[in-house]
């Protein structure tokens, strides 16, 4: 077995993971940290960019003292991130300018709503892959140059940096002498043509975000720069040599490399996504067309995506917001202690809905409550509600791609909720399967980190490593199966453009 060890910085939307991988692909060690979020309006969600900078060395520290493995010993880091998240710092200083904008947040609602009125929505698409909506970086880019003062003046004179966090995260690992991101990650921004690879000049222009902002977009798969030391440890010379937007990075790690594979992945949101290999499918069905990455000098590869804002976020409002539980851990027990939903159905819209929707004035609804019940029914609306979103998605997808899907990979935290994967089992129609590392997002970046780097081979050495731990095939009969999805759809209807009002203005989000 080679020597040495892959670091993987995961850095999730409540969160950030870090793992350490072996030849094998195997855990070495590991730790976790949360990181505040802050809620300043209705419809906002924003970071703190140098907390989770923070917070990632805290938690690298952690993991190293886990895995009882020096920096020293590390061969490779890789990066994996929450993908649209707005951070815009001072290339002086290396200090944001203002919070994160997070992926979730709706505050550009109206801007994108006037962006659709003049007509640019399918030029974008074209372009882009991707629909008008608040969730991306774009607009959130806009809004701080237009909302923070003298930000745009300092932007145009190159002052400013512009980036996601995996390229704040580069940012910082390197001392500030590489700002760049990947193809995967640019692809999120609204700014990107992933046809011609390159920053699209006339979207930059409509949005007034100036070029110099912009950071230099590479392969997944490539050596960024190394770790300065006085950022990482004392130790020099560590390529950070892998980067991905999370889903992407999960599709790696699933070993989906080839077209028709697709995974999903059960975080604060989820994420499906199926490789169309070298083809660029544009979606008739509301989906997104993303690149799903570039490997050295190889032909970049992309996939079909399915956005779900709200699945493991429901479960953190149900311990946060309603109080209803203590844990996450109860969630499984509480679902199994009614024998079914009993009519009770829970659309998490809570930040409006994505695909294959898109509606961010939709707003969250609980319906077909009684006197009977409980929060047992509550909770288990809430996990049925992961799989019935993950159904809408899948069918959109196979209209899209005139793929029938044999099988569907999943993983994330609430992968290991075997109710809610035999639910998705049963409410899909075909097996779900589950990894025995569930981990796929920091692993499919390890492993892109070890490709650019010579730790692994091949893709081929790397799918070989895939290991089933749980198959769930469907028990449900068809009649039952339609019948709940057609009731998940009655729900999804009556949540609709919620939150605006009689006049079609939408109170509290500008």
């Amino acid at each position: 077995m080679r020597a040495g060890y892959v670091l993987s910085i995961d850095q999730g939307t409540t969160g950030t993971t870090v793992l350490i991988f072996d030849h094998d692909g195997q855990v070495k060690g590991r730790a976790y940290s949360e990181f505040t979020q802050h809620y300043p309006r209705p419809g906002w969600v924003e970071h703190d960019a140098e907390e989770i900078w923070q917070v990632t060395l805290k938690v690298i520290g952690e993991a190293l003292r886990s895995a009882r493995v020096r920096a020293s010993d590390l061969h490779a880091i890789g990066i994996t991130n929450q993908r649209e998240t707005t951070v815009l710092w001072d290339r002086a200083t290396g200090k944001p300018v203002a919070r994160a904008i997070v992926w979730q947040d709706r505050r550009t609602a109206r801007h994108c709503d006037e962006l659709k009125a003049r007509g640019l929505e399918e030029m974008i698409r074209h372009r882009t892959g991707l629909v008008i909506d608040p969730y991306f970086s774009g607009t959130k880019v806009k809004w701080l140059l237009d909302q923070v003062d003298g930000l745009r003046e300092r932007a145009g004179r190159g002052e400013i940096a512009f980036g996601t966090i995996d390229c704040w995260l580069v940012w910082q690992l390197t001392g500030g002498k590489a700002h760049a991101t990947d193809y995967s990650n640019a692809s999120r921004t609204l700014l990107y043509n992933i046809q011609e690879l390159c920053w699209d000049e006339e979207i930059l222009e409509l949005l007034d975000i100036p070029k110099a902002i912009l950071p230099a977009v590479r392969p997944s798969a490539c050596i960024f720069g190394s770790t300065d030391p006085e950022m990482f440890f004392g130790t020099h010379g560590i390529p950070v040599a892998g980067v991905a937007g999370d889903q992407q990075a999960a599709l790696f790690g699933q070993a989906c490399h080839g077209a028709g594979l697709a995974k999903n992945t059960y975080g604060t949101g989820s994420f499906v996504l199926m490789n169309t290999g070298t083809q660029r499918v544009l979606s008739k069905e509301k989906l997104l067309t993303t690149i799903a990455w570039g490997i050295g000098d190889e032909p970049v590869e992309y996939a079909l995506e399915g956005a779900i804002f709200i699945t493991g976020a429901a479960v953190q409002w149900l311990r946060d917001g309603l109080g209803i539980i203590r844990s996450a851990s109860e969630v499984e027990a509480l679902a199994r202690s009614v024998p079914d939903n009993e009519g009770v159905y829970f659309v998490p819209a809570l930040v409006g809905l994505g695909a294959p929707h898109w509606d961010p004035y939709a707003r969250g609804l609980l319906i077909g409550i009684t006197r009977g019940t409980t929060r047992g029914h509550l909770v288990r609306a809430v996990l049925e509600s992961m799989a019935y979103q993950t159904r809408d998605v899948i069918e959109a997808m196979q209209r899209d791609s005139g793929i029938t899907l044999k099988e569907l990979r999943c993983d994330g935290g609430a992968s290991v909720n075997r109710l809610l994967m035999q639910f998705q089992a049963d409410i899909l129609g075909v097996p779900v399967e589950v990894p025995r590392i569930v981990e796929t997002t920091a692993l499919g970046a390890a492993y892109l980190a070890g490709l650019a780097t010579g730790f692994w081979s091949s893709r081929v050495e790397l799918a070989e490593k895939w290991q089933l731990d749980n198959r769930y095939t469907p028990h449900l009969d068809e009649s039952g199966r339609q019948r709940l999805f057609r009731r998940w759809h009655r729900a999804v209807e009556r949540s609709q453009g919620w939150a605006l009002d009689d006049e079609g203005d939408a109170p509290g989000v500008s």
